[in-house]
């Protein structure tokens, strides 16, 4: 193994890029970062049927959206490629003929019902469902018959007898299995593709990658990976198997699981923030020192330790990541999230979907007077509700707030005043409603709260006076007086 720190992600092409497997992608890269080393993309497409129009683009696009970038891949070349499997297809030709050669892989003629039906009086007979090794040992005449037959051979490897392959893993430290536990398998499919544990050791090796850092569940999957290494001759790369994800309730991430969004593509819809998701993603199986949770990518690069990768599931806390998400939007750019926030107020019908400078103008205004209480982008169409409404519907504590008594006094009040300025802007609101307490001599809650429950039908919200002027002189004028109207029937 080269002692220059190499890792990778390997993507399939099956579809788009999980919470799951963006983790995976994002600790390699903090790994590689961390110790001036080399992160590599490899896409392992060869599951053909499996592989869907677009994956492959889509899990390049969302990494780089996380803020992830590669040193070898598809994209940027390398000189370890080709770095698509299916472009590698005479590489792993060459190896298994070499354990072909050396009798440590022999062709299969089984079909798929012979092997059915194996398994089935296997699990009858309460055995673990393997391959038996029937012909494992088939002598020329016998290949020649099934030539003859027109069956095709899938390649298998031939497992050592009662060994014991033993690696030190870097989160669990030392992992033991026993080859009893395999039956031979397969490494050349009937087709000619590689499967995953033969091309992934091949690759891993030509790649020249020093450490694998994966799920905990391709712990299985490594012993097969050790027997392709030792076959061949070559030194394994170091593992290290990450605990897996669980939902609030300790119950295993599964696509079906609708209590958590799974999707990095569903994340940048919603309006979540890149750098809050790499900031929540490095938080899922691995800790710093302290008590501090948000950090920069840089931050985070200069900090990762694989030491303080968990020995636990990984809690995927909905509340952490919408209080980092919120944390990064109160502290961003106002017309980076007003562009974020403005399309899920068009998508929802709210304004036009052709803004005039004017409109443009006042949709700015109102995601900036809700930024701070965002968690995503899309929360805007809900928090700015009261904008769009027809009709005012009264909280409890708003009905309560407009039956006190001076209420039409204010409000007819602060309507004249509204009605009769020429100049609309939060500062001269504030003038407004200034006159209005000297007038009546109602101040603080008595004199702000009719205003705005009036106007909203809300007790709390944001800056009363941007409000106003966001609302617009019409409906505010309207809003007040048909409130009186209603009171002093």
């Amino acid at each position: 193994m080269s002692t220059d720190i190499r890792v990778r992600y390997a993507p399939s092409p099956t579809g788009h890029l999980h919470i799951g497997n963006a983790r995976t992608a994002l600790f390699n890269y903090l790994y590689a970062k961390h110790n001036n080393g080399k992160f590599i993309i490899r896409i392992e497409d060869t599951d053909v049927k499996r592989n869907i129009a677009g994956g492959e683009e889509s899990q390049l696009k969302y990494l780089k959206w996380l803020g992830i970038e590669w040193d070898e891949s598809i994209d940027v070349g390398g000189e370890y490629g080709p770095y698509r499997q299916t472009e590698r297809l005479d590489l792993y030709r060459k190896y298994t003929q070499e354990l072909l050669d050396k009798g440590l892989a022999y062709r299969c003629f089984c079909t798929e019902e012979e092997l059915e039906q194996e398994r089935e009086e296997q699990s009858a007979r309460g055995e673990t469902p393997r391959y038996s090794g029937k012909h494992r040992d088939l002598t020329p005449e016998q290949i020649s018959a099934f030539e003859a037959e027109g069956r095709v051979a899938s390649i298998r490897f031939r497992v050592p007898e009662e060994r014991t392959y033993t690696f030190d893993d870097m989160v669990k430290g030392t992992i033991s299995f026993n080859s009893k536990e395999s039956g031979d398998f397969v490494i050349v499919k009937k087709d000619g593709i590689p499967t995953y544990n033969y091309a992934v050791a091949v690759d891993d090796h030509l790649m020249k990658i020093s450490h694998v850092l994966r799920g905990e569940d391709h712990i299985s999957n490594t012993p097969r990976q050790l027997m392709i290494y030792e076959a061949l001759g070559w030194e394994p790369p170091q593992f290290g198997h990450m605990t897996l994800i669980v939902n609030e309730n300790h119950k295993k991430l599964s696509k079906r699981d609708e209590s958590v969004i799974q999707f990095i593509e569903q994340y940048d819809q919603l309006g979540y923030l890149p750098e809050a998701m790499f900031n929540f993603i490095s938080l899922l199986g691995w800790s710093p020192e302290g008590e501090e949770e948000i950090f920069s990518q840089e931050q985070l690069i200069s900090i990762f330790d694989t030491k303080r990768l968990s020995k636990s599931p990984a809690v995927f806390d909905t509340h952490k990541l919408a209080h980092l998400n919120n944390h990064y939007i109160k502290h961003a750019d106002p017309e980076r999230i007003a562009e974020m926030a403005i399309p899920h107020l068009q998508k929802a019908g709210l304004i036009s979907s052709e803004l005039s400078a004017e409109q443009k103008e006042w949709a700015y205004t109102l995601v900036h007077l809700y930024q701070e209480q965002m968690n995503s982008a899309s929360d805007i169409v809900e928090l700015s509700e009261v904008f769009f409404r027809s009709e005012i519907e009264l909280e409890t504590e708003g009905a309560a707030v407009l039956a006190e008594e001076q209420v039409p006094t204010v409000l007819k009040a602060f309507a004249d005043k509204v009605q009769a300025s020429e100049e609309f802007t939060p500062s001269k609101m504030a003038a407004l409603i200034k006159e209005v307490q000297k007038e009546t001599g109602f101040k603080g809650k008595q004199l702000f709260m009719p205003i705005r429950v009036a106007l909203t039908g809300q007790t709390h919200g944001r800056d009363l006076n941007q409000t106003i002027v966001l609302l617009g002189r019409d409906t505010v004028i309207e809003r007040l007086l048909a409130r009186v109207n209603k009171l002093i029937q």
